[in-house]
């Protein structure tokens, strides 16, 4: 069936989307300390296919600075971070070290007068958390952590949602995947879902705690809801479930990993008596947000999906004059932190 759209109108379209993808340059250096796994498969692809000039790769072993100038010749590979701290013609640095580095050489970032990007966990503890936030403060550094769940499309969708909910009721999160042994589970691994819920719903106060071998069952208290959290390492790294149900007056919100965000309605009652009964109607469900894994576009890539597009792109923005907003900048991670702090002596 030929479409009811002129051609022209096609063709302007299509054109106007190449132009607004060919549009955006940006001509600030950077730099990338640390190449280990997550760089190479999650961060620079992500760089490469925003064009961002990577002028300096930074890493410890020689050996690997002697295959990065092999593998990337168009950046300089070195052992020295002192060669990037003072190349002013480097504006912004990406860190993604080993978590317990993330803090010395956060330190050292901002202190240079650089814009930091640093993957999750900035810090080990609240106390080097509020340095950071005050050396940031001092120097007027921009600074965005990999937090990669708040930039993710049905996150952002889901807190958009919830702030026009007239009343907030309880919710559910379970967060399983398999064994952590290589370092500490609560500030690396389950950093993801306590950050996700301080991000929805504020600070939190511990209510009950209760640990089963390494799973762990908390339930949290919010200014305006109340929630529990399964957290386990017990389960598998091919199959992690991370599902969170929201419950307000209105329906439930189910958020399955980043890939589906779906709202059921409440069912209305009459005289007390539930209307689906009486009329028999099914339940229905709203689709707000659903990845298709089908279509080869942009949009449906799972690195955009997952949020570590858009959070790698705001930060390259505020480096390169654009916005100075950010969703995920030192300070917003302070009620994590506190809350991590709390559930420390359980863990």
């Amino acid at each position: 069936m030929k479409s009811l759209i002129p051609d022209c109108l096609l063709r302007r379209y299509k054109q106007l989307r190449d132009v607004r993808l060919l549009s955006e340059c940006h001509t600030a250096d950077f730099a990338l300390v640390g190449l280990g796994q997550h760089s190479l498969t999650t961060l620079l692809p992500v760089l490469h296919s925003c064009q961002i000039r990577l002028k300096y790769l930074c890493m410890t072993a020689p050996w690997k600075a002697r295959l990065a100038a092999r593998r990337f010749p168009s950046s300089t590979s070195t052992t020295q971070l002192q060669d990037v701290l003072t190349d002013e013609s480097v504006r912004g640095v990406f860190v993604c070290a080993s978590p317990q580095a993330h803090f010395r050489l956060a330190k050292q970032v901002i202190e240079s007068g650089k814009s930091l990007f640093i993957e999750k966990p900035p810090c080990q503890s609240l106390a080097q958390l509020d340095e950071l936030i005050a050396l940031q403060r001092r120097e007027g550094a921009v600074c965005v952590v990999g937090l990669q769940r708040r930039f993710a499309p049905a996150v952002r969708l889901l807190r958009q949602r919830l702030r026009r909910e007239k009343k907030l009721l309880h919710y559910d999160l379970k967060f399983l995947t398999g064994a952590y042994p290589e370092g500490d589970v609560l500030s690396e691994l389950f950093i993801h879902p306590l950050d996700l819920v301080t991000h929805l719903f504020g600070a939190a106060d511990v209510l009950a705690f209760r640990r089963v071998e390494r799973s762990f069952l908390i339930m949290l208290q919010h200014r305006n809801i109340v929630g529990t959290l399964l957290l386990s390492e017990m389960h598998s790294w091919t199959d992690v479930t991370e599902r969170l149900t929201v419950s307000c007056s209105s329906g439930d919100y189910e958020l399955v990993a980043s890939d589906e965000l779906v709202f059921t309605p409440r069912p209305h009652s009459f005289l007390g008596l539930p209307a689906e009964k009486l009329r028999g109607r099914k339940k229905t469900s709203e689709w707000i947000y659903e990845r298709n894994h089908v279509l080869p576009v942009l949009a449906q890539n799972s690195l955009v999906a997952l949020g570590y597009y858009d959070e790698l792109l705001s930060f390259v923005r505020m480096v390169d004059g654009g916005t100075r907003q950010t969703d995920s900048d030192l300070v917003s991670l302070r009620e994590t932190y506190v809350l991590m702090e709390k559930l420390r002596g359980f863990f």
